[in-house]
């Protein structure tokens, strides 16, 4: 079973060589989890045909981590019972998940997890509600805030770069970014 602050933060691509190493994808921001957890949650894909083919297990499992290093652009690692080959294909596709728990302390404090910015109301600095985090892209240089106006008809999506030039103030206690951003900017 899942931890209720789990947070997805890759997924096994393959087996990696032939003593069931399995080489993971992760997603931004994912990579400093999956080093530090001593322990990933692995669940079967929500969709595709990896989830009608996936043999390993049908639930959440928790597995211990005995090592993990960054390989070119993604992460191998070694996994408590399995020992081969042939185990480490079956978890081919599975989605892997850390406790938020167990995320590494973040050294700046102008710095956040995404996972953590997901959901906060953003306001300009009228006070004027822009919409609610969605999810953020990384574009290379810096994120970009996506956020839905549910209050406009038709809903509205809105496209706010993360930085400083933009971002005000994050306030996670009280669930709200403060933006320099007018309604009409993305218009």
């Amino acid at each position: 079973m899942l931890p209720a602050d789990a947070v997805a933060v890759g997924w096994v691509r393959d087996a990696w060589g032939v003593r069931g190493w399995i080489r993971v994808q992760g997603v931004a921001q994912g990579g400093d989890a999956l080093a530090h957890a001593k322990r990933w949650y692995l669940a079967p894909p929500d969709q595709g045909p990896l989830a009608r083919a996936f043999q390993a297990f049908q639930a959440p499992v928790e597995v211990s981590v005995r090592q993990v290093r960054r390989h070119a652009a993604a992460w191998v690692a070694c996994l408590d019972g399995i020992t081969d080959r042939t185990q480490a294909q079956q978890l081919r596709g599975a989605v892997v998940h850390v406790a938020r728990a167990d995320f590494p302390p973040l050294q700046d404090p102008n710095e956040y997890y995404w996972v953590d910015l997901i959901g906060l109301q953003v306001v300009n600095r009228q006070g004027l509600a822009l919409g609610v985090v969605r999810e953020l892209l990384s574009t290379g240089p810096h994120a970009v805030l996506c956020l839905e106006d549910a209050a406009s008809a038709p809903p509205r999506q809105r496209l706010i770069p993360f930085v400083g030039a933009y971002i005000d103030r994050v306030d996670l206690a009280a669930k709200r970014i403060t933006v320099d951003w007018q309604p009409d900017y993305d218009d």
